[in-house]
């Protein structure tokens, strides 16, 4: 049985098809991850991603009543039974912070994304979670004007949950580097204002350097040039998960990229304060 850490984030350490255990840096605790996505395939690659033989794509199919049973039986293993001895898991980290949906690509290109919030949301009615852990759900945002991904994300909402949405770079350039996208900050703007007013949002934000060199002044400057915008234009955003690289890429840039420093994470975290944004910083 693995040991579970920040920097371990095997999908397949419980040997179940959707859903995972994982010690989260940005929740601060014990994860209960929901992989709708087990074909490793995304509509983004991103750099820094550790999830390996990443494709470009969509979610499969998914077995709605097989990922129900699976997370019923992790979360009564979790609460009822010898989950956090088996996992070695410390004192402080054995309760469970979150449910997320996640996963290896991007969780709204299901199909059935709507339904599995309704499921999520039934598993946490029958043991009595409401109230007691944060559901999220962890998204590049992109699909957002999909009327389907709408409404999964508008039932999340009722039931709660939030939205933690990319936003790495604040220029096409720079999305396009980090996230091998094509998309101008102007659409990212669009999507994220869908997410904002349709359930309470989050920006993560995830800052590396590259060939040993920080990001340059420009990113920086556009990056809180784009917060600015979202403040004038009233979109309510919570604040930003800020982090960096705690685990290896397995992508082919891999060699080219480094963790920053600690400190330079937190004065950019202090420069997105000073925008008027609430921050949280994890290295």
């Amino acid at each position: 049985m693995p040991k579970l850490t920040i920097t371990h984030h095997d999908r397949d350490s419980a040997g179940l098809t959707y859903v995972y255990p994982v010690i989260s840096r940005r929740s601060g605790g014990l994860s209960i991850g929901v992989n709708l996505n087990p074909n490793h395939a995304c509509n983004w690659r991103c750099v820094y991603c550790q999830v390996p033989d990443l494709v470009r794509g969509s979610a499969p199919a998914i077995d709605l009543f097989q990922l129900e049973d699976e997370l019923t039986g992790l979360l009564a293993d979790a609460l009822h039974g010898d989950f956090y001895q088996r996992y070695e898991l410390p004192e402080d980290q054995r309760v469970i912070r979150d449910i997320a949906l996640s996963g290896n690509g991007e969780p709204t290109s299901c199909r059935e994304f709507a339904a599995v919030a309704g499921i999520v949301g039934q598993v946490c009615a029958e043991f009595d979670l409401f109230g007691t852990i944060k559901l999220v759900l962890i998204s590049n945002g992109s699909l957002m004007a999909k009327p389907a991904v709408q409404r999964g994300v508008a039932h999340w909402s009722e039931l709660g949950g939030e939205v933690w949405f990319k936003l790495d770079r604040a220029t096409a350039d720079g999305i396009r580097r980090v996230n091998s996208v094509n998309l101008t900050p102007a659409a990212v703007l669009r999507h994220l204002e869908i997410s904002a007013r349709l359930c309470r949002t989050w920006l993560q934000s995830c800052w590396f350097a590259w060939d040993g060199a920080a990001p340059g002044a420009d990113e920086q400057r556009a990056y809180l040039d784009l917060l600015a915008e979202i403040r004038q234009r009233d979109i309510p955003v919570g604040g930003v998960l800020l982090y960096g690289l705690a685990r290896p890429s397995m992508q082919a840039e891999a060699p080219r990229l480094s963790a920053l420093p600690p400190g330079w994470l937190e004065d950019f975290g202090g420069r997105i304060e000073a925008a008027g944004f609430a921050v949280k910083v994890s290295g």
